[in-house]
């Protein structure tokens, strides 16, 4: 367990981060920033019948009712501020106390991802040789936690509440690896009916709950002793979901209403790619594709007026049909994603290897779900990227692997952010995080973490990068071929990510003897 000293320097670091948000109150913001203004003056200007249905704004309320329920609470703040960000008619409204207000409210809702760091920071395996504080485990996955580019990038700049969800669950991460798995079922499940997204690592919550808490013992060779099932456990775990689902969707389902608050929050007709290209496999996929295209057009083998004029590089929303290669239907990116899953999901039923088994499962259950599933945010990256930090900080090759994954990642999430004046502060604020990971974890694990071929790809992302962000805005083409930046971006950092799912793929499946561990 973490030092009981910890209380010394993380309260500093917890306040330090929280002043460095503040800073971001004036930047740029997306139009993430109009939705949630948006669900503030829907939640809190109409009845709860009519939350699912009203359309005035093409921003309609799309995450499950809890978060809602978030909304309306904080509106009722939102009155002292300024009462005409709540009207709905008032559409991208942001007044100087609207802007102050929801910046506020994502540093406050924060103190949840705070309390979910500082728990998962008391559960890290400390060396028994005395260090310095600024070599601890606990105190680096505190830093890569409460600091991490991602969510700064992301909540601070371009506007979310990113770090309250993930506070979720931290925690229940956390009480998993207490063994208080009610508490982190019951976490897991608020978390779920206030953003869908988790749904993606439910997989590996309900087969990990299921085999090593509802089945308590285990046959000497590890595989499960069927007599050993308690159905009283798995009436304990019903019932917290059933419980949290009923508060959540049971007034919508008393109203009829179930069907159309499915339909906001599955809605397939938005396309296989988000905005731009998110960097996974239907990115080099749909690359594929546009190269195939370019040399069918060449070659003479394909007409060009034939061919789909709509680009998926272009930052809409859209459905989109390839050219060359068939296209992907959500059934089909359903079943990639469960192929993708299935052994990992195996893995922890057939060899359980307790709560950090749990978490790698987890991690590949997020990766999965972002390589092959539809319509995927580029920024559902860090669902994967802030749970690895814990095991980086455990195991040397876990660490490696997290480097890969984390400089990719982060560096994929660059587009989101355009403006010339934001330049420098995320050029800044991933060099200081990318900076810190290597050094801190290099010499937590006293030594070199890459192989050749991971720096020779990292040492291409920096030429990728300053390709991007310097070269190619000076250039002709900039005109010509807007969507270049983002294309090479994905594809290249879809590589990257690709890799990293394999890693962790091989860390999970090998014998657990081989796993080096602090």
């Amino acid at each position: 367990m973490a030092a009981a000293d910890s209380c010394s320097w993380f309260p500093a670091l917890a306040l330090g981060v929280s002043l460095l948000k503040c800073l971001f109150i004036n930047a740029y913001h997306s139009t993430d920033f109009e939705v949630h203004r948006n669900w503030l003056a829907i939640t809190h200007s109409l009845p709860v019948s009519r939350w699912y249905h009203e359309n005035t704004s093409s921003w309609t309320l799309d995450y499950p009712p809890l978060f809602g329920w978030l909304e309306f609470s904080l509106s009722q703040a939102a009155r002292l501020f300024d009462s005409s960000m709540l009207q709905t008619h008032n559409l991208n409204y942001c007044s100087h106390n609207t802007l102050l207000f929801q910046r506020l409210t994502v540093v406050f809702t924060d103190l949840l991802l705070v309390y979910g760091a500082r728990e998962c920071c008391r559960c890290v395996q400390e060396p028994k040789d005395q260090r310095d504080v600024l070599s601890r485990p606990s105190f680096v996955l505190a830093v890569l936690l409460l600091w991490n580019f991602g969510l700064l990038l992301v909540d601070h700049i371009h506007f979310q509440y990113n770090g309250f969800l993930f506070g979720f669950l931290l925690l229940s991460v956390a009480k998993h690896l207490q063994h208080r798995h009610l508490q982190g079922a019951l976490l897991f499940s608020v978390l779920l009916n206030l953003k869908h997204i988790y749904l993606y690592v439910a997989p590996a919550y309900g087969v990990y709950l299921l085999r090593s808490y509802c089945f308590t013992q285990d046959h000497r060779d590890g595989s499960v002793s069927w007599r050993s099932f308690s159905p009283v456990r798995l009436l304990a775990l019903g019932s917290i979901v059933v419980s949290v689902c009923a508060v959540s969707f049971g007034p919508f389902i008393a109203m009829g209403q179930l069907p159309q608050v499915l339909s906001r929050l599955f809605p397939f007709k938005r396309g296989l790619c988000h905005a731009y290209w998110a960097p996974n496999a239907w990115a080099l996929y749909s690359a594929l594709d546009k190269a195939l295209a370019l040399l069918g057009v060449r070659l003479k083998l394909l007409g060009e007026a034939g061919l789909p004029r709509a680009s998926m590089t272009g930052g809409l929303v859209q459905e989109f049909q390839h050219s060359v290669l068939p296209s992907v239907t959500p059934a089909a990116t359903l079943v990639c994603t469960l192929l993708s899953i299935l052994p990992a999901l195996a893995s922890i039923w057939r060899r359980p290897r307790g709560a950090r088994g749990f978490l790698r499962c987890l991690l590949l259950c997020a990766l999965g779900s972002f390589m092959f599933g539809w319509h995927v945010h580029e920024k559902a990256i860090l669902l994967a990227i802030l749970p690895l930090s814990f095991l980086a900080v455990e195991s040397r090759e876990d660490a490696g692997i997290f480097l890969v994954l984390t400089t990719t990642g982060h560096y994929s999430l660059f587009p989101l952010i355009f403006t010339p004046a934001e330049l420098p502060i995320k050029v800044c604020l991933m060099l200081m995080f990318t900076i810190y990971s290597f050094t801190a974890l290099r010499k937590l694990h006293s030594g070199p973490l890459l192989r050749p071929l991971e720096s020779g790809y990292l040492v291409g992302l920096a030429a990728l990068a300053l390709a991007c962000e310097v070269a190619f805005p000076l250039s002709p083409w900039q005109q010509k071929l807007p969507f270049l930046p983002l294309l090479a971006t994905s594809v290249y950092c879809a590589l990257g990510v690709c890799y990293a799912f394999l890693r962790l793929y091989a860390t999970l499946l090998r014998p657990e003897e081989t796993h080096q561990v602090l």
